[in-house]
């Protein structure tokens, strides 16, 4: 095929320049536009003129320039060796791959609600800054986590949960220095670099001063919502050289606020280090436990204080640890509810006592009640309790079964009484409130509560002869429960005198402690000295728990000797 005659080549040549999509534009020596194409020319003046000199200097990398609402790839070469002074500038509409590479910029370092850096973005300029540093620079690590936001999401909503988050960190930014930064890592918990710092008094009054503008109510939707901050803080190189270091500290010490003053700021030293090496130690010897299951029960009998008959038994979790040793829950069970392990522990200990339903009927008898605690946190948790109730309904042995509950978990939500409550029912459990008349104690929830069971906690029992201001309450209690019909149980029971103030002086049958027996393994049981007996001593009879009679329990009239198949100890009991 035989190439077009010159004329015609050049203005086919011309026709697809014009026709390019991209822009060009031809100059000559003095600078003056010889040729543009219309791509070119419909970006106007400044893009045929100012642009490619601008490039002139960044021929090979070009440059991105901006231009009214475009972003435009500008490069600019010569035309050739021959034309002396020529060049070609290139002009590449890319705005729209600059709108995607600022957005995924921004999703991979901006947190989309509040604007603030995120938790990549702070670790690199923790880095920078670690990497600049020079002897002697000092800055601190604040760890901010908000208390009780899920609260503030469940009552108030989450748009107004949101709303929250904004203004927290518009709060705490209203409040930094240029060079300082805020950062959201997540949920409703922010980190904050305060660079650079004097010293570490310095420091904390800087972020005390922020803790303080946190307790500061927030309006939104309407609302007069109160909140407040539980605040670590550690400081750079004192307790650490590097990101990782100093935000396990900083960390550690909002923790130490946590658990002991919500609202409060700690700074970090050796002693929250042991600590949480100390926690971390038991977590991973608590799951190797879930694992392993080595978890087992402990039984303690609640009394009829004038019938002297065992009623009902309290199953107590335990720990047999890897060395053999009963580990009490008071050791590990916060750690448990705290880690999200509790569940996978309830349902192990549901199990261990099913299986040990005919020795607890071979001990205490065949018509006792089995109580078992669940945690509020669980009780609140209606996918657990809908599986925790299907699989006990499932032994056939549900209305055998008292769950013991705390306070809280009737009285800080409904869902409790809505959703859960209506499955224990379903399947024929009862229910108990633990430790009644502490924490979240409320006569008006009470009374739309349909429990079986109020246990009267100890600390209303201990010394209950002698204190009545506590005499008076624990009547107002008693009554309470009758007129509500329920079964009142006293907790903790463990003098003599206590006994005999029951006794004498209320109506309240049912009692529960170390003076009638301290918790116990099955085996423990066995090899206890068995109750003596007086009437029956049929083989169905012999050695049961539930068949104390008069020789070991006085007779109604007055209190009972502590039986001897469970020796009163003095300590308190474990829960």
């Amino acid at each position: 095929m035989s190439e077009p005659a010159f004329p015609e080549r050049r203005t086919l040549l011309e026709a697809a320049i014009q026709a390019l999509p991209v822009g060009v534009v031809v100059h000559d020596g003095q600078g003056h536009c010889v040729l543009a194409n219309a791509a070119a020319r419909a970006l106007g003046d400044r893009a045929v003129q100012a642009l490619p000199a601008a490039a002139a200097g960044a021929r090979d990398a070009g440059t991105v320039e901006a231009l009214d609402d475009r972003m435009l790839e500008v490069r600019t070469r010569p035309v050739a060796e021959d034309r002396d002074g020529f060049t070609l500038t290139t002009l590449i509409d890319v705005t729209h791959h600059h709108r995607i590479q600022r957005e995924l910029i921004t999703k991979a370092f901006i947190d989309a609600l509040t604007g603030l850096p995120n938790r990549t973005m702070f670790e690199q300029s923790i880095a920078d800054v670690l990497a600049g540093s020079a002897p002697g620079d000092r800055f601190a690590l604040a760890f901010i986590d908000l208390d009780n936001f899920k609260h503030i999401n469940d009552y108030y909503s989450h748009a107004a949960g949101d709303a929250l988050l904004r203004k927290v960190s518009d709060r705490i930014g209203g409040a930094l220095r240029p060079s300082d930064l805020l950062a959201r890592i997540g949920g409703d918990e922010f980190v904050l670099l305060l660079a650079p710092v004097t010293d570490g008094d310095a420091a904390l009054a800087a972020v005390r001063a922020i803790s303080e503008r946190l307790k500061q109510p927030f309006f939104i939707d309407g609302h007069e919502i109160f909140a407040s901050a539980s605040i670590g803080v550690s400081l750079f190189p004192e307790h650490g050289d590097s990101y990782e270091t100093l935000a396990r500290q900083a960390d550690n010490a909002m923790y130490r606020v946590k658990g002991e003053l919500k609202g409060g700021v700690s700074v970090f030293d050796d002693a929250m280090s042991q600590a949480a090496t100390a926690r971390m130690a038991v977590e991973q010897r608590l799951r190797l436990a879930i694992r392993d299951r080595c978890f087992c029960c402990a039984f303690q009998p609640k009394v009829d204080m004038r019938s002297h008959a065992v009623t009902g038994v309290e199953v107590l979790l335990r720990w047999r640890d890897e060395v053999g040793m009963i580990q009490a829950p008071g050791d590990f069970i916060a750690l448990a509810i705290e880690l999200g392990l509790i569940n996978e522990i309830t349902l192990q200990l549901l199990a261990e006592t099913v299986r040990a339903m005919p020795d607890i009927d071979e001990v205490f008898g065949p018509d006792v009640t089995v109580s078992l605690n669940i945690a509020a946190k669980q009780a609140c948790d209606v996918p657990f309790m809908t599986a925790f109730c299907a699989a006990l309904g499932e032994t056939g042995l549900a209305e055998r079964f008292v769950l013991e509950l705390t306070e809280e978990a009737f009285f800080t939500t409904g869902r409790f009484q809505r959703e859960v409550l209506p499955k224990i029912r379903a399947i024929g459990a009862r229910v108990s409130i633990d430790d009644f008349g502490v924490g979240y104690s409320s006569l008006a929830a009470l009374a739309d509560i349909t429990a079986d069971e109020l246990k009267i906690d100890r600390s209303f029992i201990t010394d209950i002869d002698k204190r009545p201001r506590s005499q008076i309450v624990l009547k107002a209690i008693e009554s309470l429960g009758a007129a509500l019909g329920m079964t009142v149980v006293a907790e903790g029971v463990e003098t003599f005198e206590e006994v005999a103030y029951l006794l004498g002086a209320t109506q309240i049958r049912c009692a529960q402690g170390y003076y009638f027996a301290r918790p116990l393994l099955l085996d423990q049981i066995r090899q206890a000295e068995p109750p003596r007996m007086s009437g029956s001593r049929g083989p169905a009879a012999r050695g049961r728990a539930s068949d104390l009679r008069a020789s070991d329990l006085r007779a109604s009239s007055g209190p009972p000797r502590r039986p001897s198949a469970w020796r009163r100890r003095r300590a308190r009991r474990p829960r």
